[in-house]
């Protein structure tokens, strides 16, 4: 589009392609551009030359450690894990039927889920451009399939639109390019563009909304069947006497489109990572774990809290504790690779710069609250004919989520019946397991009235700030944070350098964990080298 005398910036020229093209021809110009590049991933580290004898010990057995300690040892090092936990994996985990869970405060919930079945707490999706994630799934044989993030034919709901009541994704967002293409024609119209457009381009403009947006003749966005394509019918196409269709009537105004509900929904599936191309691993997220545990099978010491972490010039001392039998011990080794939370490593002793205790301790975690609810019935699709995909709301649950296996199976399934964050997430949390559930199902029956909790079996919620090896979601930098700590953080304190993360520009992905540990063993390495 031609902006006048002077070429477009970039920034106008992404708008452009987003008005008239939508998210895929967006995504797509943004790569080009180089503003939506795929994560930085060149293969897996060169740690040739390894010294014979080496040793590194790993602080934690989530994805970050467990990756640092396959690659160091494949190098020739000599490397032990210490994991807190009785599993590997870390926030990389799935809540089972006979699972217990106990967060801070006490709270004890066993997970009555039916055989089979699982709900994800950490991480659920894995975009298409995560390609650190998915080399390391392949080469482990953890089995993807794919995840189904952008469905039309979910809900949206705000309390503050539509008279309250929860429309069909697809009717909010066809409303809302309606309204605003018919807006912009009138200001084309009206020649309150010319400074911006050329002649030419103002009719090509025209034409696109008209296209885009679903207008008629006269660029007005009205009920039609050319609308009704888009945002759904009142009567669908079929076979036979009454087998044409009859238009929707009843077109949402520019004031319900324009409530930010509507937007940041719209706008949510516009973001680098939550473009609609995403997997999943086949039989919960903790298969990753798994496959990830069984290349470093025999180095993983579980059940070791960590309580100091002593360091000098010769090598680094951890002192931890077995959970099960109260046994303290020494274990010594050259260099350490710790992937402990921030949250958690700055209550720890040890034993860093002052600068690298305060990049520790400057970063605060997310504390987002997720609920799985397993239904009796598949509902959601039986009668909704919704299949994967995520309805908005603008409630405290944020979101519910439906799952993408065993599609048009009978019996239970489990979907995510709430996804908060912020204030949301913070109410939730200070709440019983048990109200969490109350909340989530009040809530949920607002887009499901007549079965929500009918359908109802049983469910488990997971408040990240009350998770004890963890205490937060995930890292939560901001630029000012970035600026005075970030270099620090990821920098090697003499024998000690982090990975999580906590370490990455790709934070709360497990794309940036791996990310953040190739780098990370790749300094270590070459540290090692010239000691």
């Amino acid at each position: 589009m031609d902006f006048g005398v002077r070429a477009p910036s970039r920034r106008q020229l992404l708008s452009a392609i987003a008005r008239v093209g939508g998210t895929a021809a967006l995504y797509q110009a943004m790569t080009t551009l180089g503003h939506a590049a795929e994560t930085q991933f060149h293969g897996p580290p060169n740690l040739q030359g390894a010294r014979p004898g080496s040793s590194v010990i790993v602080l934690g057995a989530g994805l970050a450690g467990m990756l640092a300690a396959y690659e160091l040892t494949r190098a020739g090092y000599k490397v032990k894990i210490l994991e807190f936990q009785n599993r590997p994996g870390g926030r990389n985990w799935s809540l089972r039927g006979g699972d217990t869970y106990t967060e801070l405060g006490g709270a004890t919930q066993k997970v009555g889920y039916a055989p089979g079945n699982y709900f994800n707490p950490g991480p659920w999706r894995i975009p298409h451009h995560h390609r650190t994630l998915l080399h390391y799934c392949k080469a482990f044989g953890v089995s993807l399939e794919p995840f189904i993030q952008y469905n039309h034919n979910t809900w949206m709901h705000s309390s503050e639109a539509f008279g309250g009541k929860p429309v069909r994704f697809n009717t909010a967002a066809a409303d809302f390019e309606g309204n605003i293409a018919e807006l912009l024609a009138k200001s084309v119209n009206a020649k309150a563009l010319d400074d911006a457009v050329t002649l030419e381009d103002r009719e090509r403009l025209l034409e696109a909304l008209k296209g885009w947006g679903m207008l008629d003749k006269d660029y007005k966005y009205v009920s039609s069947l050319r609308a009704s394509a888009h945002r759904g019918y009142d009567r669908p196409p079929g076979g036979g006497i009454n087998g044409a269709p009859i238009a929707s009537k009843d077109l949402n105004s520019l004031h319900d489109v324009l409530d930010p509900q509507v937007w940041t929904s719209i706008g949510f599936f516009m973001g680098h990572e939550m473009q609609t191309t995403m997997f999943q691993p086949v039989g919960g997220m903790d298969m990753i774990g798994k496959g990830f545990a069984k290349q470093v099978e025999g180095l993983i010491t579980y059940n070791a809290k960590v309580s100091k972490v002593a360091q000098d010039d010769k090598g680094v001392a951890v002192t931890w504790t077995d959970t099960a039998t109260g046994k303290t011990t020494d274990a010594k080794a050259d260099w350490c690779v710790c992937t402990i939370p921030l949250s958690i490593l700055g209550q720890m002793d040890l034993q860093v710069t002052d600068e690298m205790m305060a990049a520790i301790k400057a970063v605060p975690y997310s504390g987002q609250v997720k609920i799985g609810l397993e239904m009796k019935r598949r509902f959601w699709e039986e009668d909704e004919s919704i299949y994967g995909g995520h309805s908005f709301t603008d409630q405290e649950i944020a979101l519910i989520s439906y799952p993408n296996n065993n599609m048009f199976k009978d019996g239970p399934a489990v979907l995510l019946g709430a996804f908060a964050r912020e204030m949301g997430a913070y109410r939730l949390a200070g709440m019983t397991p048990e109200q969490r559930i109350e909340v989530a199902l009040q809530q949920g029956s607002v887009l499901h009235p007549a079965s929500y909790r009918k359908e109802f079996s049983n469910g488990a919620s997971v408040a990240w700030s009350r998770v004890p090896w963890a205490m937060g979601c995930c890292a939560r930098w901001n630029d000012e944070t970035r600026k005075e700590h970030y270099q620090t953080l990821v920098g090697m304190d003499r024998r000690i350098v982090l990975a999580g993360e906590h370490a990455s520009y790709v934070g709360c992905w497990m794309e940036g964990a791996l990310l953040s540990s190739i780098d990370a063993i790749t300094r270590l390495h070459k540290r090692a080298l010239e000691a």
